[in-house]
């Protein structure tokens, strides 16, 4: 048993308790919450190492209690979506959820996501030093990211995505490279959750002002822009 510990939020009893068995099999300490208000106090209370959470609760959904979260916490979020809850994926991500699973969901799958998760939130593509490029710096191994010397916070699948780029700035990387590099290459990543992380991150880097920091070159891939001071 490590001392990871994985917050399960879910109104189900059922999907709580087969969560609690495969992730307790799979080494991980486990706490539970059976509504939105419970979690906010679980968290309160110690923060988990990551959360899992249902977004369709009755009296606070998921998303709510994911907007409360990160006003001032950046615990990795993994959301439980119906499977026809497009715009609530969207929106989850736009709040800074890391990853969805939709429901019915395998065990086995959800696992694999949360190892994955976790692996970014440690440091992976880790960086061993501060990396300059124009106006933007960041230091993945304090998960630390600025431009002009303002602070950006970005969720651990955000810094893992601009981490994997800033490694080589002026080099194009493939997609399915940079889906493989963040996610790993035994998970399926569908090609509208990675818009959707590099949506959010161009935002927030455009908010404090790199403005071109991200350039997609169609038909062949992503790479960083100059990130000139506006």
């Amino acid at each position: 048993m490590t001392d990871t510990q994985i917050l399960i939020v879910d109104d189900d009893p059922q999907i709580r308790d087969l969560l609690r068995i495969a992730l307790g099999k799979a080494g991980y300490a486990v706490r539970l919450a059976n509504d939105g208000a419970a979690a906010l106090r679980e968290v309160d209370r110690q923060t988990p190492d990551l959360m899992v959470l249902d977004i369709g609760m009755p009296e606070m959904d998921g998303l709510e209690v994911c907007r409360r979260i990160r006003a001032n916490n950046n615990i990795p979020i993994l959301f439980l979506t119906a499977r026809d809850d497009e715009i609530d994926r969207v929106l989850g991500f736009e709040m800074g959820a890391d990853d969805y699973v939709t429901k019915p969901f395998s065990p086995r799958e959800l696992v694999a996501r949360i190892k994955a998760i976790l692996k970014r939130t440690n440091g992976t593509p880790k960086i061993t030093e501060a990396q300059k490029h124009g106006t933007l710096e960041i230091d993945a191994t304090r998960h630390f990211c600025a431009v002009a010397g303002e602070t950006v916070t970005l969720t651990a699948t955000e810094m893992a995505i601009l981490a994997k780029l800033m490694q080589r700035p002026d080099q194009i990387s493939p997609r399915p490279q940079l889906t493989d590099a963040v996610y790993g290459t035994n998970i399926h990543v569908s090609d509208r959750t990675l818009d959707s992380h590099l949506r959010n991150l161009r935002r927030k880097l455009a908010d404090a002002g790199c403005v071109d920091a991200i350039e997609t070159v169609h038909g062949v891939g992503v790479r960083m822009g100059e990130c000139r001071a506006t």
